[in-house]
């Protein structure tokens, strides 16, 4: 199965199936590939795991 990246507006990453339309609040991010894939990109990609909101009060 194909598995997009997902981002929404806190910039939190999430895989979604591509064949499915994204949940409301979520845009994709332009990566597609295997669950493994789309892990990894994530991982390289989403370094701080804080939401956008809490990151611009430090």
């Amino acid at each position: 199965m194909t598995h997009r990246v997902v981002v929404n507006d806190e910039e939190q990453y999430s895989i979604w199936p591509a064949h499915k339309d994204i949940a409301p609040g979520w845009h994709d991010a332009g990566v597609r590939g295997s669950k493994d894939e789309c892990l990894e990109h994530i991982g390289r990609v989403w370094t701080d795991m804080r939401p956008l909101s809490l990151r611009g009060r430090s």
